[in-house]
């Protein structure tokens, strides 16, 4: 049995969690609804959730390898949707380098990081994105894979190089720094 899997979801005051017929793969969708909004993840066949006194449990149908791992999958992702409607997830960046800046401009995000034109970023509905004193950014939402991928997009406008150090980066990220060649 997945260790991770069958370990049960206690589901907090305020939070309500339905399992119903049909999703993306035509068995089973789960939506967790909270104060912060509305999340759903559809469930493939092989894998059921059964919600009993504000408890969700993760089953599988047998041990084949991929029920197996969608076992544990699942159970996660059941998991992180509960902790998003209820405190949200949130990732902070800093941008380093002379002259690299963000502002926002209306819904928008626009980027002066060196090159000769300006990054209009906008980022997907259900996230939002806060800049405080033009180089720390902090991006937040209640989908973790949707934060994710959106601070993981800013990121890429210009990652940190490992000279300087100039680029984006994430708050608690390390950059490992080069040193510059030596001549003979």
């Amino acid at each position: 049995m997945s260790r991770i899997g069958r370990l049960e979801i206690k589901v907090p005051d305020g939070v309500t969690v339905t399992v119903r017929d049909g999703g993306r793969f035509y068995y089973k969708e789960v939506e967790v609804t909270g104060p912060k909004g509305t999340l759903t993840e559809s469930l493939r066949r092989g894998v059921n959730v059964v919600v009993e006194d504000n408890i969700v449990k993760v089953t599988r149908d047998n041990d084949t390898k991929q029920n197996k791992s969608f076992h544990g999958l699942y159970r996660s992702l059941i998991a992180n949707m509960i902790q998003g409607v209820t405190e949200g997830y949130s990732k902070e960046l800093t941008i380093v380098g002379i002259g690299y800046r963000a502002e926002l401009q209306g819904n928008k995000v626009v980027f002066s990081l060196g090159f000769s034109h300006k990054i209009e970023y906008e980022p997907p509905q259900g996230v939002t994105v806060e800049i405080n004193d033009q180089t720390n950014i902090k991006v937040s939402g209640i989908s973790k894979q949707l934060v994710g991928e959106v601070a993981a997009k800013i990121r890429s406008f210009r990652k940190p190089e490992p000279y300087k150090g100039k680029g984006i980066r994430y708050s608690d990220e390390n950059v490992r720094r080069k040193s510059a060649k030596s001549t003979a």
